[in-house]
């Protein structure tokens, strides 16, 4: 927990300022605050008795009380305003890192997790550690002061009393701390499950025509009802000891005001030796002051809860900043001079050591060639993609592109040398001319308008409310096709020396697939392309056609070659058209 805050803290020390003010202020209010028994005390002591009042005295007593207390609220206004600064630039770097490491962690961290677990930690997680500093640092500084000053003026007024309040204490540290301590694990875990369940919720939101079309609705519910109902349980039983802390606590510090007021009663009825006299007024401040001292406490004490809370979920955006990040290849030279030429040469890779796929793998390609990947579901035809753009880097051997070996030259610029065009499409919020120059943000309207008629996506466009200005996203109800053909229409637009087109055509119908397919063959000319696909029909004329089979590559030729091997490849191009 220490570690975790002070790595916390790290990121509020370039705001130190406001730090500063928040003392400075907090000082100035508080010290005001505690001014106000002093003189409710003398106000006491103006009315000894009946008929005996010194009114002006008293006046002067109230004017500088009305002022103690305007003045003290003004600053303890600046003292929240300058803890909410500092919590919220705090928890902005800690933000806007999380998100930039992001992009940083291999391809392989993200591989691993949700959407919704990575979203729960940028999002929730932090606006929870926000919650958690903005309350804890106003309370704690103001907490800290007014304890300290109440000492001081109790002291002051009736030492040997100040002691026992500050012997018996330590009660109230103890009952919180034994309670903290038990709600703590709690909230680790509560946190965790907290991302579970966003994590679920997210995916079956997103995906609600196949959670109906599959009838999934009752058993998503039973998934989400055991995550909910062990977040409930676990939520209760940190909710049930953190809300024991502040009541314990004040048990305690009604416990000492009592004390105080039996010991000053005594002290304010006759000179006892161990006491000393005090008046009714200075019994009246003390009382006050007793007051002010215990508050502190048990406000900390209640902050507890939140403090814990917000020191789990940073624990968590901690552990995603210490991450191992893709290596730094700033200092690398850039991809340049493209000659379209490509080889594997003794290739070996491996998501997993105790599962081997891709051993000894070796191929040549020409500029201008096509290489086709195919093989069952699953085979691994995108880990040759994902090892061609480093998203995963090889464990031995070598590839190269134009004669530079990728390892050798910066991921920008080896990943910019290629245009990809997945299955699953995607496109952002914005519009739609936007989202065909993703790739090329400076192209004009002309560039943006050819490229979507080179891939027929023009015509549906144009029937849009705002043509190319229509603002669209991933709901915006556009069909999967449509979204596809703008997706392609970002390739054309970019026009790379390479191009990888992973079932491009899929979510296309057939009349649209022969256009895109005579739109990419003029693409393709004198382009280096990698084409995955599973209709083996519209791979016969590639140069190279790589068969994949349990993640190992098991053949590889032409059509024409693997035809008449009558091997693997044989098999697949025929079950395809078995009657």
């Amino acid at each position: 927990m220490v570690k975790t805050l002070k790595r916390v803290f790290s990121y509020a020390r370039p705001y130190i300022a406001f730090f500063v003010l928040t003392v400075i202020f907090a000082a100035a209010g508080i010290s005001l605050s505690l001014a106000v028994p002093v003189f409710i005390g003398e106000a006491v002591d103006c009315c000894v008795g009946a008929g005996n009042v010194d009114f002006d005295k008293l006046l002067h007593i109230v004017i500088k009380l009305g002022i103690s207390v305007v003045a003290s609220g003004l600053f303890q206004w600046l003292m929240s305003l300058c803890t909410n600064r500092l919590a919220f630039m705090t928890v902005r770097d800690i933000r806007a890192d999380a998100f930039a490491k992001l992009q940083r962690v291999p391809l392989s961290y993200t591989d691993r997790r949700t959407k919704g677990e990575l979203t729960s930690r940028v999002i929730n997680d932090i606006e929870i550690v926000s919650d958690g500093l903005l309350q804890g640092f106003t309370q704690f500084f103001s907490g800290v002061i007014t304890i300290i000053g109440t000492l001081i003026f109790m002291m002051t007024i009736n030492y040997k009393i100040a002691v026992v309040v500050v012997l018996l204490t330590p009660l109230s540290f103890i009952a919180a701390s034994r309670i903290t301590k038990a709600s703590h694990d709690s909230y680790v875990q509560q946190s965790k499950l907290r991302g579970d369940m966003v994590g679920l919720a997210e995916e079956m939101a997103g995906n609600q025509k196949l959670v109906k079309a599959f009838v999934y609705g009752g058993r998503a519910e039973e998934r989400f009802a055991e995550i909910n109902r062990s977040y409930g349980k676990t939520g209760t039983k940190a909710t049930f000891f953190s809300s024991m802390t502040n009541p314990t606590t004040r048990f305690v510090n009604g416990l000492i005001y009592a004390a105080v007021g039996l010991l000053g009663a005594l002290g304010a009825i006759g000179n006892f030796p161990f006491i000393g006299a005090m008046s009714v007024g200075r019994l009246s401040s003390f009382l006050a002051y007793s007051n002010q001292y215990t508050k502190p406490f048990n406000e900390i004490s209640g902050v507890f809860a939140e403090l814990q809370n917000a020191v789990a979920s940073a624990k968590r955006v901690f552990d995603l900043l210490d991450e191992e990040e893709v290596s730094d290849d700033s200092d690398l030279d850039r991809l340049t001079d493209l000659t379209g030429e490509l080889t594997f040469s003794h290739v070996n890779f491996s998501y997993s050591p105790k599962f081997k796929l891709i051993q000894d793998f070796n191929l040549d390609v020409k500029r201008g060639q096509r290489v086709a990947i195919v093989g069952p579901t699953g085979c691994g035809k995108s880990t040759m993609i994902n090892l061609l753009l480093r998203f995963y880097d090889i464990e031995s051997g070598r590839i190269t592109v134009s004669g530079r070996d990728i390892s050798s030259v910066t991921r920008d610029s080896l990943r910019g040398s290629f245009g990809m065009v997945l299955q699953e499409t995607w496109v952002f919020t914005g519009t739609v001319a936007e989202n065909i120059a993703y790739g090329l943000p400076d192209a004009t309207r002309e560039q943006i308008v050819a490229a979507a008629k080179a891939v027929h996506a023009h015509g549906f466009i144009k029937r849009l409310p705002n043509g190319y200005d229509t603002v669209i996203s991933e709901d915006s109800g556009l069909s999967q096709g449509q979204k596809q053909l703008i997706c392609i229409a970002r390739v054309m637009l970019m026009d790379p020396p390479m191009l990888i087109l992973d079932e491009a055509t899929s979510s296309i119908d057939l009349r649209t697939e022969h256009r895109i397919q005579r739109a990419f063959v003029k693409l393709m000319e004198g382009k280096t392309s990698f084409i995955i696909a599973h209709r083996l029909s519209t791979i016969k004329n590639s140069d190279i056609i790589l068969v994949m089979k349990q993640g190992n590559v098991v053949e590889q030729g032409s059509h024409a070659e693997l035809m008449a091997k009558g091997g693997f490849y044989s098999e697949l191009y025929n079950s395809q058209f078995a009657t």
